[in-house]
């Protein structure tokens, strides 16, 4: 196992060396960049240029050296700790994103945590009790989750909870400490406004996850370790969570590869269309601008949290389910 970790932790580093690569190119593949984006913004505008201003930031930033300088600067920098400086908000990339960094964490950690609640019961009993009316019901609601996109619940969230709960949502917390330090209020106001972020966001996770679970479950009641169990009178409930139960939860292991970016990155489209001060615009609104160092800095983080991720559920997996093994050789 160990000989297994270390082999993929070495691996990892040329693995982010080529994403680095890709990322810089694709970052860099729309024609100009920021500063010439901000120099037609403002002749739409009716504003004037100064020439020598922008070749100033263009020399400061190295917007005039080659392609693969910039990128051993920015590369180089992220080894120190450094990721760059954002055009768009006149800050360093660390600064930028903050605050928004903690509230996206809260809001994704919980939204995990709400899936797998609300999941686990309602997919064992649909397992459990196949092509019962409580079947039928909670399928359907399953099917209608996956169905509505997240950005119309979004709306339809919004406008009850402000007409029956008196609650507006945009910005994540009552207008008097947005730029309020952290204090107990501010956390009291934040979870006040979480809920509906956080059922609208999971709505569409939990119900996959329904659907996977009960069709995994009912897999494995199937199979013939499961009625020797129930022959040898195996208590149903030890029977249901040692055996089955254990093996349907791969695919929630196997699922941490994708769980640890989307726990920084957020829903982007759920956070504009709800106003929330997450990461997740702040994303889309660099690349948008060109904003290279911010967009890049951000989706290199994402592509740690990635490797990293696949690591740990490949390590959770073999753990769980002995039927796996890390060096590929057969099970005795």
């Amino acid at each position: 196992m160990l000989g297994y970790i270390l082999r993929r932790l070495l691996s990892m580093i040329p693995t982010l060396l080529v994403i680095s690569i890709l990322v810089f190119i694709i970052i860099q593949l729309p024609p100009g960049d920021y500063l010439e984006s901000y120099i037609a913004e403002l002749q739409s505008q009716g504003e004037s240029v100064d020439e020598q201003k922008i070749a100033f930031l263009r020399q400061e930033y190295g917007l005039d050296r080659p392609m693969y300088q910039q990128y051993l600067v920015w590369v180089s920098g992220m080894f120190q700790g450094d990721f760059g400086y954002s055009f768009e908000y006149n800050l360093p990339v660390t600064e930028v994103v903050g605050d928004r960094l903690f509230l996206t964490i809260l809001i994704s950690v919980v939204t995990i945590i709400f899936t797998w609640v609300v999941a686990f019961p309602i997919g064992i009993y649909s397992a459990t009790h196949q092509y019962s009316w409580g079947d039928y019901g909670l399928s359907l609601l399953g099917f209608l989750g996956l169905a509505t996109p997240n950005f119309l619940l979004a709306l339809v969230m919004l406008y009850f909870a402000n007409v029956y709960f008196g609650t507006s949502i945009g910005g994540l917390m009552a207008p008097e400490y947005i730029d309020a330090a952290w204090s107990m209020d501010k956390f009291i106001s934040v979870l006040e406004h979480l809920w509906i972020p956080v059922v609208v966001i999971g709505t569409s996770g939990t119900a996959g996850m329904i659907r996977r679970l009960r069709a995994n479950l009912l897999d494995e009641l199937q199979k013939q370790y499961v009625t020797t169990g129930r022959a040898k009178g195996l208590p149903p409930g030890k029977l249901l969570i040692k055996y089955p139960l254990r093996i349907s939860l791969n695919f929630f292991i196997a699922d941490i590869g994708n769980l640890l970016p989307t726990v920084i990155s957020g829903a982007e489209i759920v956070a504009v269309v709800m106003s929330l001060p997450t990461t997740g615009p702040i994303l889309l609104s660099a690349l948008q601008s060109q904003d290279m160092y911010l967009a890049g800095s951000f989706l290199m983080f994402l592509a740690v949290l990635t490797v990293i991720g696949v690591l740990v559920s490949d390590i959770a997996l073999a753990i769980l389910d002995p039927r796996i093994r890390l060096q590929g050789e057969s099970a005795k």
